[in-house]
């Protein structure tokens, strides 16, 4: 019965495409409530950037982020895959639940920045803007909060942990999440996402369907023979041989892959050795593989294994090989899309809003809308009188903070208009 709800809700709902719940009065009061407390959203990020937590360790931010939830007298949950917060707005009138998902991790990386709010932590910094992430979803949920009577239904707020990566021999992030049952209970019909993005404050990066790459890790392991450095016929040489892995993997690859399809395969570790005089007897390699579709992705690990054996097995070296699927693509379901566009451009004007080629990166987010349909977006966050700005996963990496009241904005307006349109669809079908 609910698969046939969504069904309906994306058929009925492209023909009222421009049904917007937010009229210009609702605009209003968004407004007023974002300036009401944007004070205060900018001290929850400025402390959430001090006070970084790595993947499975945010117990300090999912604590934050729980008693501003129980503070706005929400149904909230805690210890969701680890770490995760789930908390459920329920509106003044009855309808389908979506969703909106935020991620709360930060990395591995010193910070270097100037900034008075740098972070405390050594060697952890929040580089990808999940600090931004946090406080966006959190200012959403604090403006909705006293919208109640515009909201046609239920928005459960998931905040994620381990989206960075799950430490090894752990389970987390997103997939995990979808395990212990976050989209159920009330199910949820429709789930969205932002991230921030070193592009000018004031606009959107947008793509209808793939919008992030499959992402998968692989391990090479070269077993040659040691010798002496002097008398290299005497053994077999595994760093000669990686580096043949190496290059050959580059060029083979991509002749063996449809042209226009983007595949990327890096490697990132090379470790082997133990003295300049001995010639080495194993080399490790490790990297990453980035496609955007399964066909391509289905390819490439039998690739890379041949190549790998074709090398060291005509000099009488052997090999061990790993590959693992790790990431899928993030989909913006088409039709969610071309039903979300109108108010995409009532929040920003169409010049603001950019198309996107699919990227490399990657997001565990792609895990929920293997279930259920998804929209994702990329936030702006780029000082316009700046030319250029620090990239993600830089220690330099520090987001315009004009960008976090955009950012409540328009998923305020999202949430509201995705609510408000299958309201129409329930009035429509009952």
């Amino acid at each position: 019965m609910f698969k046939k709800q969504i069904i309906f809700f994306f058929i009925f709902c492209l023909s009222f495409s421009f049904i917007h719940a937010v009229d210009k009065a609702t605009a209003l009061r968004i407004e007023k409530e974002i300036e009401k407390h944007q004070t205060e959203i900018k001290k929850i990020r400025r402390f959430l950037h001090m006070n970084p937590e790595l993947s499975n360790q945010e117990y300090d931010t999912a604590s934050l982020i729980a008693s501003k939830f129980m503070g706005l007298g929400l149904d909230v949950n805690t210890g969701i895959a680890k770490t995760g917060v789930t908390a459920l707005l329920q509106g003044n009138q009855k309808g389908l639940t979506i969703a909106y998902r935020a991620d709360i991790d930060a990395l591995p990386i010193q910070e270097l920045t100037k900034v008075p709010f740098k972070s405390l932590n050594p060697g952890v910094m929040h580089a990808c803007g999940h600090d931004m992430h946090t406080s966006i979803a959190l200012g959403t949920a604090i403006v909705l909060a006293s919208l109640k009577d515009k909201i046609n239904g239920n928005i459960k707020f998931i905040f994620q942990p381990a989206e960075e990566g799950v430490p090894i021999g752990e389970e987390g992030g997103a997939k995990l999440m979808v395990q212990e049952g976050v989209l159920d209970d009330p199910p949820v019909g429709a789930i969205f996402g932002l991230h921030v993005w070193p592009e000018n404050v004031g606009t959107i990066l947008f793509s209808p369907e793939t919008i992030m790459a499959n992402s998968d890790w692989f391990q090479i392991l070269i077993k040659g023979k040691s010798s002496h450095g002097a008398r290299p016929q005497e053994g077999i040489d595994a760093i000669v041989l990686a580096s043949q892995v190496v290059t050959s993997v580059q060029s083979i690859v991509r002749r063996s892959i449809d042209p226009t399809e983007p595949v990327v395969v890096s490697f990132g570790k090379i470790q082997g050795g133990t003295k300049a005089n001995i010639i080495a007897n194993e080399v490790l390699l490790e990297g990453t593989v980035r496609t955007l579709s399964e066909a391509s992705r289905k390819k490439i690990g039998l690739l890379i294994e041949n190549i790998v054996k074709g090398i060291t097995h005509s000099v009488g070296a052997d090999y061990s090989f790993i590959y693992q699927e790790g990431t899928p693509a993030v989909y913006n379901h088409p039709d969610l899309a071309k039903i979300m566009l109108p108010t995409f451009t009532k929040c920003l004007g169409q010049k603001n809003i950019r198309p996107l080629k699919p990227q490399l990166v990657s997001e565990d987010f792609s895990y929920y809308c293997q279930k259920i349909p998804g929209l994702y977006f990329f936030l702006g966050v780029k000082d316009p009188s700046q030319k250029t700005m620090a990239p993600l996963h830089n220690p330099y990496f520090n987001p315009d903070e004009r960008s976090i009241a955009l950012g409540i904005k328009i998923m305020c307006h999202l949430l509201l208009d995705c609510l408000e349109k299958q309201s129409q669809l329930e009035n429509n079908f009952r």
